[in-house]
């Protein structure tokens, strides 16, 4: 048995010590830095320091959305639905944590980009080109049909006229992301439907822009003047010309030089950084400099970037970026929605649904069956667009702060893009079925 030590080799601790076990609180309170409390936080806990927001809700959110695609995997829905269900449960309106909405929209923008990105590197100019005459001539249609469906439900509500077409223009254009995923997960991207859904989403895309240069004006007192509306169209197509001819002009040649040049430095973390900072800076200063939006900006550095060599390793690279900012987008979107809306208003939401289900994809599938297309292209390109998104969500707060739109409209918006885009993978599974599309031919496509 070892003996005792004696009390004198007993190291003697500090009185501080003693100190701190006896009033811990007061020591620690003089070293505790300043927290400042944020909106976001768990109910019921502490303060979190004001530098972890991004952190918090980035793990929140991708927390939120893996439980929530996990539990909608397993129940045979699309893990879209678990992730909008996880944007509502960190949303303002329902109780327990919440999450900052400002920066998970901006993070969920940054999937936007990169998603536009990878698709403009799977498309050429020929391509694009190749389905102008179905794409133009459809989108076009589809959206004044949708626009005036929407004006006249808003009309029949008694809104004024300018409030009406607003409302109408914001449920007439759909969600890239929405799109771009459905056409993903059937593996149709790369095939005849997925490049004119793609087209007929740029000419949206470009029809929006127009529509929010043309809001400020339309709110303005040069609003009612018909030269200040012609100059505003005209100053906007001039911008995206001048981009488009920059980027297929100059942008070809210094893109894939600059992607060559990183390659052989041989780092492939340097490589992965180069694709991220084209994306991102294009995007950005295509928006900057000439007023397009992020998506389109990202888009066309896509196909700048795939007349390069190394256009597959890009894309493979940017791949699980696209993926975790993608389930990012959805979350930031069910943190808008209330579903206090849905006992509310519900009457006024089934139309809103009516015209995004029923309305567009009618629509869609005439004009595709006008230009002597298979049905099964026809249903599969009508049910692609049979929802509304992100621009939808921008016109709607733009709208709102001019007053072009009343209060209420902005949840009647966001109610009818959250369910559509809930509904929209039964829906487009349904067409390909009804369409006689075998799934041999969406593995075929998706192997091209």
């Amino acid at each position: 048995m070892l003996a005792p030590r004696p009390a004198s080799s007993i190291r003697r601790l500090p009185r501080k010590f003693f100190f701190v076990r006896r009033n811990p609180k007061k020591v620690l309170n003089r070293t505790r830095p300043p927290y400042r409390r944020l909106s976001s936080g768990l109910a019921g806990s502490a303060p979190l320091p004001h530098d972890v927001a991004l952190i918090a809700t980035v793990a929140m959110s991708l927390g939120y959305a893996l439980i929530g695609g996990v539990i909608a995997s397993r129940l045979g829905l699309s893990p879209i639905v678990g992730y909008l269900l996880a944007g509502i449960a960190a949303g303002p309106f329902t109780p327990g944590y919440v999450a900052d909405s400002g920066l998970a929209q901006q993070l969920a923008e940054i999937g936007v980009i990169l998603l536009m990105f990878g698709v403009g590197m799977h498309f050429s100019i020929p391509e694009l080109l190749a389905v102008k005459r179905i794409a133009l001539p459809g989108a076009i249609v589809q959206m004044l049909v949708a626009t005036a469906l929407g004006a006249a439900v808003a009309l029949a509500w008694g809104w004024t006229p300018s409030c009406a077409i607003v409302f109408g223009i914001a449920l007439s254009v759909a969600s890239t992301v929405v799109l771009l995923r459905a056409l993903e997960d059937s593996g149709t991207l790369a095939s005849e439907a997925g490049h004119i859904a793609v087209g007929w989403l740029i000419v949206e895309d470009l029809a929006m822009v127009l529509a929010l240069v043309l809001l400020p004006a339309l709110a303005g007192p040069e609003g009612a003047s018909p030269g200040g509306l012609i100059l505003g169209i005209g100053v906007t197509l001039a911008k995206v010309a001048a981009f488009v001819a920059l980027m297929l002009l100059g942008g070809q040649k210094v893109l894939p030089w600059l992607l060559d040049q990183v390659h052989r430095t041989g780092s492939r973390e340097l490589f992965t950084l180069a694709i991220v900072a084209v994306a991102l800076g294009v995007a950005y200063g295509s928006a900057k400099l000439f007023g397009v939006s992020f998506a389109l900006g990202a888009f066309f550095a896509g196909i700048v970037i795939s007349a390069s060599d190394h256009s597959q390793r890009a894309a493979r690279d940017s791949q699980p970026l696209q993926d975790a900012f993608g389930v990012l987008f959805f979350v930031s979107v069910g943190m808008l929605f209330d579903p206090a809306s849905l006992v509310h208003e519900p009457l006024r939401i089934l139309a809103v649904l009516g015209i995004i289900l029923v309305g567009k994809f009618a629509a869609a599938l005439f004009i595709v069956l006008a230009f002597r297309r298979p049905l099964g292209l026809a249903l599969t390109i009508a049910a692609s667009l049979a929802q509304i998104g992100e621009f939808s969500f921008v016109l709607a707060v733009l709208g709102t702060s001019l007053h072009l739109l009343p209060g209420g409209a902005e949840s009647l918006i966001l109610a009818g893009a959250i369910i559509s885009i809930t509904l929209n993978p039964f829906i487009f599974a349904l067409a390909r079925r009804l369409g006689g599309v075998p799934a041999h031919d969406a593995r075929r496509s998706a192997a091209l």
